[in-house]
């Protein structure tokens, strides 16, 4: 592959974290950036179980590779703006 090339069946806005750093492959702000926060939504639907669960992982693996980064910010960074709906909707 050559440099800059895309991996097959990749797209470029996909929107993807570049890690250690977290950052957007796409558009260079902290991941998950608006436009994957919003695909996101879109993807999962009514099932913001799943999502957070997926949006824990990361945050995780970001808390790893992230140390000096404070946990209260990485965590509304990514599960903060997931909207809450009431129990049982």
């Amino acid at each position: 592959m050559t440099a800059g090339a895309e991996p097959p069946g990749r797209r470029p806005d996909e929107h993807v974290p570049v890690t250690p750093g977290w950052s957007c492959d796409s558009c260079g702000e902290d991941w998950p950036c608006p436009p994957k926060r919003e695909r996101l939504l879109r993807e999962y639907g009514i099932d913001r179980a799943s999502l957070s669960v997926y949006l824990g992982s990361c945050l995780a693996a970001a808390a790893e590779d992230l140390r000096g980064a404070s946990m209260p910010v990485l965590r509304t960074r990514f599960i903060g703006w997931v909207p809450r709906g009431p129990r049982g909707a």
